[in-house]
Order: structure tokens, then sequence, then C-alpha cells
């Protein structure tokens, strides 16, 4: 039996009652995207039961959740990216970064930076108090273990499941660590299914596609390599999935050369993912068939450059 079949079998039984669920994944500076895609389903009405985030996902999907379903409200939420920059999300602190390369601390980056980001965009106390049901995605820092956190402190919940290991701190829950969500599912699917889902509209952000040139230094393929892992999960889980509910992948620009720590390209990446998007929902209202696998990467796409060489004895 895979991961997944054995996940889903240890969940509790659906409550299927026909709402439409927005999933949100994670993707960090590349979280911009997913405010292009969510002026798109604005324009056209369309409005979520329940919300679910990981990550920069949980971030989003935080703001809109206490918030009217507007075009107005994207707009607000635009503003904010607009306003981030590298060194808002990830200051540098030279002290906190020699301690934790060194293994003095588990982190590189202060948390207070990413807490004020939080405190400003989610407005409710607690989870359970949004207008719009939320629920937010973490992951169990010691068993590695999926946590869907529905009930509880908002901004609690919210920094566990931005807490990027490794940069940020773990997050304390109760009893436990928790650490980002999108180490464990990325794209939780499945849970927006168990919550009584029958429509999903998926808001990824840069799932791996063709590139026109390979990855540029080490920390490019690094980043390129965790993005081909992110995609497979998330191709794997769309094809268990595609049966229980009715799966609408909304598309992330393709190619994408920026890289999730790059904060200078925002206006760029929610006019692409707008533009994109509404061109998407248009061919759906039309009821074109739109292969789900061809909504994530440009397989017509081939790369313009090699760093292929012949190899030497």
């Amino acid at each position: 039996m895979s991961v997944l079949a054995t996940q889903a079998a240890d969940r509790p039984a659906r409550d299927r009652s026909g709402k439409t669920a927005f999933v949100l994944s994670g993707g960090a500076s590349l979280g911009a995207i997913q405010v292009g895609m969510l002026r798109a389903l604005y324009e056209r009405e369309l409005e979520p039961d329940l919300i679910i985030g990981t990550s920069v996902g949980a971030l989003n999907g935080g703001f809109i959740a206490s918030r009217p379903a507007t075009v107005e409200t994207v707009d607000e939420l635009a503003d904010v990216w607009l306003g981030l920059g590298r060194w808002e999300v990830f200051p540098p602190n030279p002290l906190t970064g020699f301690l934790g390369f060194f293994g003095f601390k588990d982190h590189l980056v202060p948390v207070a930076s990413l807490r004020r980001i939080v405190d400003s965009q989610i407005t409710f106390d607690r989870l359970e108090n949004a207008d719009i049901p939320f629920h937010v995605i973490a992951t169990d820092a010691l068993s590695g273990r999926e946590l869907r956190l529905s009930a509880g402190p908002a901004r609690d919940a919210v920094m566990a499941s931005t807490a990027l290991p490794g940069v940020f701190p773990p997050a304390c829950w109760e009893d436990r660590d928790l650490i980002d969500g999108g180490v464990s599912n990325n794209t939780p699917i499945s849970h927006a299914i168990e919550l009584g889902a029958e429509t999903v509209y998926i808001l990824p952000t840069g799932t791996a596609c063709d590139l026109r040139e390979p990855p540029h230094g080490a920390v490019g393929a690094l980043l390129h390599a965790m993005s081909l892992l992110v995609m497979r999960r998330l191709l794997i889980e769309i094809e268990l999935l595609k049966d229980e509910a009715r799966l609408i992948v909304l598309p992330p620009p393709c190619p994408l050369s920026v890289s999730p720590i790059d904060f200078n390209h925002t206006e760029e990446l929610i006019d692409r993912g707008l533009h994109d998007s509404r061109r998407y929902l248009e061919e759906v209202e039309q009821g074109a068939e739109v292969p789900l696998a061809m909504t994530m990467h440009d397989h017509g796409r081939r790369p313009a450059t090699s760093s292929c060489e012949p190899a030497t004895a």
C-alpha cells in the first residue's frame, strides 16, 4: 500500500456536503502568484466554503478567511505583498546566523520578522473564529507526520505552518514542535475532500516545469530539485483523488525562473498568476477538457540551452 493510501486509511470518514474549497500551497515568495489567482477567482464570484493552506498558502489563506470574497480584498493582499522584501522576511542577523551555522541554534533567521508579518495579516484570534472555515497544515518536527490544525490560536498555527526548517525555529503547539507544512504536504487536497469539498480549486505556486535552460548555481539546482519533488507528490495525489472531487488546478507560471527567496518580482508574479488563471478559468467555463497534468507544466516547451558536455577521459 502506498504512503498516501496508508495516510488516507488512518483519517476519519468524509463529510460529503457539496462544499467548495480553496487549497493554497507553499512556496515562499512565489506565494505572490496566488494573489493573482485569487483575483481571477473572485472576479468570477467563485467563493470558498472552506480554505486550507500550507506555509505561505496558510498566510494568504488566513488573510482572505476573515475578509469579504471580493476583488478589493485581493487588492489589499496585493498591497501587502508589494510591501514585502527579502530582508523583511529573512532579515540578516550575524549572531543568529553564526550560532545556527555552528549548531548552537536550530535556525538562521530571527523569528520576530515572521511574527510581525503574521500578526499584521491574521485578524482573528482562533482558527475556529474565522469567517470562512480555515485549516492549516503543519508538520510534527519529530515524527514527520502531517497535522491539520482546525482549532486553536490562529497566529500560532500560521507561524507553525510557515516555520521553514533551518531558517526559522520550530513553533510550539501544545506539547509538540511543529515545522513548515510543506515538508509533509505542500498541497493538501486530501484534507479538503475529507472536510466535505466536492469542488476543489488548487492554487499551486511555482511547481516544476520544463525550463528554457538549466538552473544556475548550486542553490538554484537544489531549489529546482525540491520543486520537482513537490510536483511529483502533487501529481500523484491528483491522480489518486481525481474521482473523489472535481479538481480545478489553476496553472502556475511556466517557465518560472524566480527563486522562492526572491521578492523582487512580486508584481510580475501577481500579473502572471492573474492572466494565466483568467484564461484557464474561461476555458473551464466553456467546458474545455484541459488535462490536469497539463495545468502543472508545459510539456511542449523544451530547454533552449543545455549545460551537457561530452564526457572526457
